[in-house]
């Protein structure tokens, strides 16, 4: 795979409101030119409190028609209730659907009768319908993307969405970033988009602000291409752009953390 500088695409704020402000713009942007070129989008979301500011500020911007939008989300939970806040799709509904027209939303149902290959089977026979034209993700402190943490990422999966068990660094990061009380409260197996479902999008726009993920976005723009760090996979994409914070930036060399 040809490895392309994600450096030239790295964006540094100096605070996660403008970050988040700009990355919308850019999103709501891109987003008018595929709507002025087709007549429907699809668009994946990643529910964490890394995309808070980025989803505020695109539910404020103008001149998008959300009713010809299909949205859609990366990753669930198997192993909490279906009222229960921490589940991504109720995050995103709170925090994203409900405040928009979407043409519809596809949630990944972990809750009922089936087992999760097939709910896993379900969801990806919704993705495939149609191109993915827009995913808005973030960066795991492991290099996750989604849930495809490194013992079970892999970059030839033949699957498009699949059940999973979690990384305990993974789990360990719900708790640092305050979506858990403790390790014990966060689930151990989940539903995940995987990363060639991910890769497939004609853009890809990654919000990665925080001192905890300053190793991640280091290693996604210097490492080499591995499954190790997962998100290196992130360079092979034509259309990627990672916009980050000073505190996320901090590892890297100074020319490189080159403010927009």
């Amino acid at each position: 795979m040809p490895l392309n500088d994600l450096a030239d695409r790295l964006k540094v704020f100096p605070d996660r409101q403008a970050l988040g402000e700009t990355a919308a713009e850019e999103i709501a942007h891109r987003l008018r030119l595929i709507l002025a070129e087709q007549h429907h989008a699809r668009m994946i979301f990643a529910a964490a409190p890394s995309q808070t500011e980025t989803l505020a500020a695109l539910t404020r911007q103008p001149d998008i028609d959300w009713n010809r939008v299909t949205a859609f989300h990366m990753d669930e939970y198997l192993e909490l209730q279906p009222e229960a806040p921490e589940r991504f799709g109720n995050w995103l509904r709170t925090a994203l659907f409900d405040q928009l027209p979407f043409a519809a939303v596809h949630y990944i149902d972990t809750t009922g009768a089936e087992t999760p290959q097939a709910s896993a089977d379900r969801y990806a026979k919704l993705l495939l319908e149609d191109p993915i034209d827009i995913i808005c993700l973030g960066i795991g402190m492991n290099g996750h993307l989604a849930f495809n943490d490194p013992p079970v990422a892999d970059f030839t999966d033949p699957q498009a969405v699949k059940p999973v068990s979690l990384d305990q660094a993974c789990r360990e990061q719900q708790v640092a970033d305050g979506c858990f009380p403790a390790l014990a409260d966060v689930p151990t197996t989940a539903i995940t988009v995987t990363i060639p479902t991910l890769m497939s999008a004609a853009h890809l726009f990654c919000m990665v602000p925080g001192a905890l993920k300053a190793n991640a976005v280091r290693a996604t723009v210097k490492e080499p291409l591995t499954i190790r760090w997962p998100s290196t996979i992130l360079r092979t994409h034509p259309s990627c752009t990672i916009y980050t914070d000073v505190h996320a930036a901090a590892l890297l060399d100074q020319d490189v953390r080159t403010a927009p």
